[in-house]
């Protein structure tokens, strides 16, 4: 009878919830605010001409950039992808040569910068003065080899080496009874691969595949060293007559930041579309 007493007096009495401090959150996030706004001084304090990047946004040399950008962006990316799918049906191939030039292949455009690789090609002409097929053609190797054609195979073969390994992992994430279970019912193998495999692989091949095409996107700016007119080219040929260096450099940055969110927001749409249902 007591007990019970206790328990409903314990029960009447009124709890009081002391909640959880943290006062190192709100610490560090003083210390952040405190960074952001240090830097907004110093921006705004800065000898750069703010009024003057707008116009730079849109001045003709840098949206002529902004288009050889993109143009360049998507070929290489999208040859990189159909010679990744190529070169890793040929890494999964049963024909131990095929196998193992796709080995060889992705070990070698793996293996070296993609600046190395866009100087090579485009000084191509110091080993081959002519591309030619015997009874067929001859050109120079300087009329083909132009600024674009060696930056676009420089980032191309370089990323499609990438790729081969990317759409690899995917292809082998589908479990073999799948395949198996269309043989049976006599589907061929091109049709198993695009009906079957293909679909259930895009959810690993997706996500990877869109950070390297924003890689790519960026990565664009190494063909400034051939002297082809991308963004980081461009803004560079708008300062070398204002010398507004910061300037043209922030309007470039900008067009940058549009490109890799509007690259993100497809990503995420793809990704919905192949993820589960």
């Amino acid at each position: 009878m007591a007990s019970d007493l206790q328990t409903s007096e314990l029960q009447q009495r009124e709890l009081t919830v002391v909640p959880l401090r943290h006062p190192w959150r709100w610490f560090s996030g003083a210390v952040i605010l405190l960074v952001i706004a240090g830097l907004g001084w110093a921006m705004a304090e800065a000898q750069i001409q703010w009024e003057d990047v707008p116009g730079f946004f849109t001045h003709p040399v840098m949206l002529e950039g902004l288009l050889n950008t993109i143009v360049l962006a998507l070929a290489a990316q999208g040859g990189a992808i159909v010679l990744g799918v190529i070169v890793a049906l040929m890494r999964l191939s049963a024909n131990p040569v095929a196998r193992w030039f796709a080995v060889g292949y992705i070990w070698l455009f793996r293996g070296l910068p993609v600046l190395l690789q866009i100087l090579i090609w485009f000084n191509l002409a110091l080993v081959f003065q002519n591309i030619s097929i015997p009874m067929v053609f001859s050109v120079p190797t300087n009329v083909v080899m132009t600024a674009f054609v060696a930056a676009l195979l420089g980032l191309g073969l370089n990323e499609s080496a990438y790729m081969a390994e990317i759409v690899r992992a995917g292809l082998s994430s589908v479990d073999e009874g799948q395949t198996e279970a269309a043989k049976s019912i006599g589907m061929t193998p091109l049709t198993t691969l695009r009906r079957v495999v293909l679909p259930q692989a895009m959810r690993v091949i997706i996500p990877p595949t869109g950070n390297n095409f924003i890689n790519m996107i960026k990565g664009t700016s190494m063909a400034s060293v051939i002297a082809f007119l991308e963004l980081i080219h461009a803004a560079n040929n708008i300062s070398s007559r204002n010398l507004e260096i910061m300037e043209t450099l922030f309007a470039a940055a900008a067009w940058y930041l549009v490109m890799v969110s509007v690259a993100s927001i497809g990503q995420h749409y793809l990704e919905r579309a192949y993820g589960p249902r």
